[in-house]
C-alpha cells in the first residue's frame, strides 16, 4: 500500500515570497501525524497542495499513490478547513446530504446516520446550523469531510472551537479514525493536543522542516528529579542509568527518598526550540 500522503522536495513562490523550501513528509496508513509552526510557516501552503487547491513550484505530492490534485487522490481524501461555513438555513443532515451529492457518496442516510453517531450529534441532525454553538459545527465538519469513507483526512484546527469536553471527544474520535486505518495529517497550534494523539510531530518554520519524529522522540530528557525529606533534589545532567548509583548514594548518606523522576522535555519546549534555531 503506498502512503496516504507523500510530499517530496515540495516548493512554493508566490511571487518574490517562498512558502515552501523543499518540505518532505509521509503520513503513513491509519497515521496521525500533526503538522506544527508559526503562522507564515507554510503549513496551509502543504495542505492547499495536498488538496489539490495549489500547485507546487517545485517537488511532488501524491496521495494513496496519485498525483495530488487528481481526481483520484481527490476522491481519496476528506477536508476540513480552518475557516468553513455551512448555509445557517440548513440543517446537520442537509449539510452532510448536499456534500454527498457534490462527492458522489452513494451512503446515502444510512452514511448520514453513522456520521452523525460518530460526531456526537445523533441527536440533532435535524437542528439549523444557525442553532448550533461552534462546537457542534466543528463537529459537523467533521462529519462533512469523513464523507465517502476517505482514507486520508486533512484537518485544519478541528478543535480551535471546542471546549475541553469537546477537544476529549475529538481525540477519542481520532483514535477510532486510527483503529480504521484512516491516515489524519492535523494541522493544529495547540501543542498539548498533538503531542496526546499524533505518531509523529513535523514542524516547519519559514517553508522548511526544522523538526521531525515521534512525541516521544523529539522529547529529550534533561535531567533527573529525586524527592527526598529534605525537599526535591535536582540533577540536571543526570540520565536515566544514572538513577540506581544516585539513588544508593542518597539512602547511604541517609537520606529518605520518596519519589524519582525523570525529567523529559515537553513538545512545546521542543517546537520553541526548533522555531527560535530558524530565526536568523
Amino acid at each position: 500500500m503506498p502512503p496516504a500522503l507523500s510530499a517530496t522536495g515540495l516548493e512554493k513562490r508566490y511571487g518574490s515570497v517562498h512558502a515552501l523550501r523543499g518540505v518532505d513528509i509521509e503520513v503513513g496508513e491509519g497515521q496521525l501525524v500533526g503538522l506544527l509552526g508559526p503562522n507564515g510557516a507554510g503549513k496551509s501552503t502543504l495542505v492547499k497542495i495536498a488538496c489539490g487547491l495549489v500547485r507546487p513550484t517545485g517537488g511532488h505530492a501524491q496521495v494513496l499513490g496519485h498525483p495530488a490534485g487528481s481526481l483520484a487522490a481527490r476522491s481519496g481524501l476528506g477536508y476540513l478547513p480552518e475557516l468553513f461555513r455551512y448555509p445557517d438555513w440548513a440543517n446537520g443532515d442537509e449539510v452532510l446530504h448536499l456534500h454527498q451529492r457534490l462527492s458522489g457518496s452513494r451512503g446515502g442516510s444510512a452514511e448520514r446516520r453513522e456520521l452523525l453517531e460518530l460526531v456526537g450529534l445523533a441527536d440533532v441532525g435535524d437542528r439549523k446550523v444557525e442553532e448550533m454553538s461552534k462546537g457542534m459545527q466543528q463537529r459537523l465538519g467533521l462529519a462533512q469531510a469523513l464523507i465517502g469513507e476517505p482514507k486520508l483526512l486533512l484537518l485544519d484546527e478541528p478543535t480551535s472551537a471546542l471546549d475541553p469536553a469537546g477537544r476529549i471527544a475529538v481525540r477519542a474520535l481520532l483514535e477510532e479514525l486510527r483503529r480504521r486505518g484512516i491516515a489524519v495529517l492535523l494541522n493544529s497550534h495547540l501543542l498539548s493536543e498533538v503531542e496526546l494523539v499524533c505518531d509523529h510531530v513535523v514542524i516547519i518554520a519559514k517553508g522548511a522542516t526544522v523538526a521531525s519524529g515521534t512525541p516521544a522522540d523529539l522529547a529529550r530528557q534533561s535531567g533527573v528529579e529525586i524527592e527526598t525529606a529534605a525537599g526535591v533534589r535536582k540533577f540536571a545532567q543526570a540520565t536515566r542509568d544514572d538513577v540506581p548509583r544516585i539513588v544508593a548514594e542518597l539512602v547511604a548518606a541517609g537520606e529518605q527518598i520518596y519519589d524519582v523522576t525523570v525529567v523529559r522535555s515537553t513538545l512545546e519546549e521542543v517546537y520553541l526550540e526548533a522555531i527560535a534555531g530558524s530565526q536568523p
